[in-house]
């Protein structure tokens, strides 16, 4: 079997945390007035940003665990999400400045994910 590379460990590891994470505290802000209020300043109704945002923190968690497993779907699948969610944010967000951050987390994991060692993991994984 192909040893996995760290940096593919740590990002996965970091995804399945930050989404775990997120989900919880997603629940406890979906009533709070300042989120709404904030939220509401988008094109995008409300009800539909938090039903995006759920399924992007679904698809980051079950992203990294399927990575860990190898998975090269789950790779590509959370690369094209974010790529998507960036451009939906970039046209929609009142705050386009805030995108900047994780932007750059997205790069570095991005980089991360498809580096030649990864590469070699994630086929050597789908051949067997």
């Amino acid at each position: 079997m192909n040893k996995r590379p760290t940096s593919i460990t740590v990002v996965c590891w970091i995804l399945i945390a930050l989404g775990g994470i997120s989900i919880i505290s997603s629940v406890f802000s979906f009533n709070n007035p300042v989120t709404r209020e904030l939220l509401s300043k988008s094109p995008i109704p409300v009800n539909i940003q938090y039903l995006m945002m759920f399924a992007g923190l679904v698809i980051t968690l079950v992203c990294g665990i399927a990575m860990l497993k190898g998975r090269n779907w789950a790779r590509l699948l959370y690369v094209g999400w974010s790529v998507v969610a960036f451009i939906i944010g970039l046209a929609t967000s009142p705050m386009k400045a805030m995108l900047i951050p994780g932007l750059i987390i997205f790069i570095i994991f991005a980089v991360l994910l498809f580096r030649p060692k990864a590469n070699a993991y994630f086929k050597a994984t789908q051949a067997a």
